[in-house]
């Protein structure tokens, strides 16, 4: 005999809330800095994947801020993601968790924004310490999988287990992209879709 689940309210509920919203996004790109990005695993795709996600946050209204770790020492944010960035403000840090640092927490808050989509790296440091802390605050925390990165592939493999365990929803690039958009057919979704492809 097949049982079927019929589901509730709550659980539909529950389903809707996993949606990632561009009125209710914002996009956190963390430390891709000069000295950072040559060690990490698949740098190039961690940064043409956050690129695209900075030209569709653009496109479809969500704000950015990116953060650099010590700048003095690891560098500037690299070339290709400061030129994606836009007017976007990048905020310097010295506490591994941007939400630790007054100036950026300030900065998030102010956007009014219930759901947060990390990038950068590392993945098993600032990004998994930052979400951590966005989760305490309450807020709805995203980690795009192919945007962060890690030196070493199994350290990058644990964040993302742990954040999963944690409640945090491992997502990709696209799944971000499409959600913002919504649906087909709009100037928005014929601009993004070539540099998807």
């Amino acid at each position: 005999m097949v049982v079927y689940h019929i589901p509730t309210i709550n659980w539909l509920r529950e389903i809707a809330d996993l949606l990632i919203r561009a009125h209710d996004s914002a996009l956190i790109v963390i430390d891709m800095q000069e000295r950072l990005v040559p060690a990490m695993q698949a740098p190039a795709r961690t940064i043409r994947n956050t690129r695209l996600l900075l030209k569709a946050a653009a496109r479809t209204g969500v704000p950015a801020l990116l953060t650099e770790q010590y700048p003095q020492g690891l560098g500037q944010t690299v070339p290709e993601i400061r030129k994606a960035a836009g007017d976007n403000a990048i905020l310097p840090k010295m506490h591994f968790s941007c939400m630790e640092d007054q100036g950026f927490a300030g900065a998030f808050r102010s956007l009014g924004r219930r759901q947060a989509i990390l990038t950068g790296m590392e993945a098993h440091i600032c990004v998994v310490q930052t979400a951590a802390s966005l989760v305490e605050e309450g807020f709805d925390v995203f980690v795009v999988s192919d945007a962060t990165a890690s030196r070493t592939i199994e350290s990058e493999q644990a964040c993302l287990a742990r954040l999963s365990a944690g409640g945090v929803s491992v997502v990709t690039t696209e799944m971000v992209i499409f959600e913002w958009l919504g649906r087909a057919g709009s100037d928005a979704f014929r601009e993004m879709l070539p540099m998807i492809k």
